[in-house]
């Protein structure tokens, strides 16, 4: 794969069209993001590209712009694929106006909507087709969609529809499209099955990196807490007090999503929950009650790690980590968007503490540390100059013993510690 770097002050000589730039400055985008002064000239000459970039920095209208204008000038259809439902009906909407504009119909497939209606989509010639792995599939066997006219294609998210188990999907899907087309990729990390993808199934793709894969937002201030499992809700009311903002709380299940809402709502906090036992309607329901202030508290499973576009969100925390150390990035990532700064706290007890090391090295920064319960760490943290290896000289421990503590940390009048 080819390299590019490449900078811009304006969305002039991307090769926008005149008529392109008018809708954007309607819409206020006036400054393009570094993604898409990157890829849209790319794209725009039809060459296969693959984007590294985290989710939030622009990537829908990197691909966006230069597909609305390619389709408004020749036949043929666009595919875009993504792994969650958020995520799609995000991107049918945003490119939804742009299109129409261009006199272009969008076409939404996902899950836990009726098929008629998205049958009904198809058949009004929409150019712009935006679905879900599963959904697609299940139109395609019921022969409601034809692929063959698609001339682009774009997978967004990748490396997330491969750990949510999509490649049988995303292969099959693969195999039924016509073998000339134009495909766009973005990933936020280069797993080996997206390396796979990438040499099987693109044309000399030109390789576009904004941030490297692992890199975490640079306004989020983040903070380990080392804590007994059992003292995370008091130390959760104790940051709750702390910050009035808007929170996004990750936990790994979903049952553990729904306790933790109850529990919140019990205290009086105006929360919602988005996890898969919920439908698309009550997820909806939560995530634009969690945009327009409804709801203070949105608690989450790592469903809402990605995509999640929400201006202003205070506070992501960690209740639970992800069974994935790369979601670490993802899940912070909802904060200190659009030159904000935001805060990420996690929570982990005295027996995860060799993920410590882990997110250090990930992120290649060293993480301060609250310690509400002594603990020992069989890893050692990552050199912060080198975040080479996981070990001291000697392959000793390392024993943390002083940090400084947070204003929420539980300090008893006197030096004394709540929590032990």
């Amino acid at each position: 794969m080819t390299n590019i770097t490449q900078t811009a002050t304006d969305f002039n000589g991307l090769g926008v069209e005149p008529k392109m730039l008018a809708m954007l400055d309607d819409m206020k985008f006036s400054i393009p993001t570094p993604i898409q002064v990157k890829s849209i000239p790319l794209t725009t000459e039809g060459k296969d590209i693959v984007g590294i970039a985290q989710t939030g920095t622009g990537k829908t209208l990197a691909f966006g712009i230069p597909l609305i204008q390619r389709l408004a000038k020749t036949t043929g259809q666009a595919l875009i694929v993504l792994p969650t439902r958020e995520l799609a009906i995000q991107v049918q909407a945003d490119l939804k106006d742009l299109a129409r504009g261009y006199g272009l119909r969008t076409a939404l497939l996902i899950g836990g909507e009726p098929m008629g209606k998205q049958i009904f989509a198809l058949r009004q010639n929409a150019k712009i087709i935006v679905a879900t792995p599963g959904r697609l599939i299940n139109h395609q066997e019921q022969r409601t969609v034809n692929l063959n006219a698609v001339k682009i294609l774009v997978l967004d998210e990748a490396d997330m529809m491969f750990d949510m188990g999509f490649e049988p999907q995303i292969r099959k899907i693969l195999k039924t499209l016509p073998e000339h087309k134009q495909t766009m990729l973005f990933s936020a990390t280069m797993p080996p099955e997206v390396v796979t993808i990438i040499t099987k199934y693109m044309t000399m793709p030109v390789r576009i990196e904004v941030a490297p894969a692992g890199t975490p937002a640079e306004n989020v201030n983040q903070e380990i807490v080392v804590l007994k499992a059992e003292d995370k809700r008091t130390q959760l009311e104790r940051i709750l007090k702390e910050h009035q903002g808007s929170v996004l709380i990750f936990a790994r299940t979903k049952y553990g999503v729904r306790d933790l809402c109850k529990y919140l709502r019990a205290l009086g906090h105006n929360s919602a929950e988005i996890h898969s036992n919920r439908s698309l309607a009550q997820r909806r329901e939560s995530l634009d009650g969690f945009k327009a202030g409804k709801f203070r508290i949105l608690v989450a499973t790592d469903i809402a790690a990605r995509g999640l576009d929400v201006k202003g969100i205070e506070l992501v925390l960690n209740y639970d980590l992800p069974e994935d150390i790369n979601d670490y990035v993802h899940r912070i990532g909802r904060t200190g968007r659009a030159g904000l700064t935001g805060k990420a706290i996690s929570f982990i007890t005295a027996s995860q503490t060799k993920s410590i090391g882990k997110i250090e090295k990930l992120t290649k920064k060293v993480i301060p540390l609250t310690k509400l319960v002594d603990f020992e760490i069989t890893t050692a943290r990552p050199n912060a100059s080198r975040f080479g290896s996981s070990r001291r000289s000697g392959g000793r421990p390392n024993r943390f013993r002083s940090r400084p503590r947070s204003p929420y940390a539980g300090h008893r009048p006197g030096g004394g510690r709540r929590g032990r």
